[in-house]
């Protein structure tokens, strides 16, 4: 598995192939289809290690939390391997339902923290019961999705202050 992560890393969806994770794992092409009948099946195991687990985090108040979770994801999206697997993953998910299955679960894991600050937030009161949760995490993660793969802008701290400032507001 962590070869084959490694190979989507390298080179996306397109460039992967059963024989290269064979060669570089030394593990028998035979073996690999023991356990994964297709290409296709291997490839969608190794985008599952991309299913963020990040902890929520708890600081008391909704902006820490939020802060605490989007300074997290701009790192990841700045040093982790499934950043450079991502926008693969997406194009194939547009052609392919078991990629776009795939695609739903990585976006839900990203999000899932967001949700249950935003939730917790709701409970207490800091925000309206009737806020759409799911509209906030899209305001609130798409513009890191944005400045990382199509401006390239940085997501430095005053980035990320300004815009939950924003979005909170």
């Amino acid at each position: 598995m962590a070869t084959a992560f490694e190979l989507l890393g390298e080179g996306g969806v397109a460039r992967f192939t059963v024989d290269e994770v064979a060669r570089r794992s030394g593990v028998a092409k035979t073996t690999i289809y023991r356990h994964w009948p297709t290409r296709e099946a291997l490839v969608i195991d190794a985008c599952s290690q991309m299913i963020a687990q990040q902890e929520t985090p708890d600081t008391g108040s909704l902006e820490g939390d939020v802060k605490a979770i989007l300074v997290e994801i701009a790192h990841l999206l700045q040093t982790a391997n499934w950043s450079f697997v991502l926008p693969s993953i997406i194009d194939t998910a547009e052609r392919d339902p078991e990629f776009a299955d795939i695609h739903s679960r990585i976006q839900r894991g990203h999000a899932a923290p967001l949700r249950e600050v935003l939730e917790r937030a709701a409970d207490r009161g800091e925000l309206s019961a009737r806020v759409d949760v799911s509209a906030i995490i899209a305001l609130l993660l798409g513009p890191l999705f944005y400045r990382r793969w199509f401006s390239r802008e940085p997501i430095d701290d005053q980035f990320l202050e300004e815009l939950i400032k924003r979005v909170l507001a």
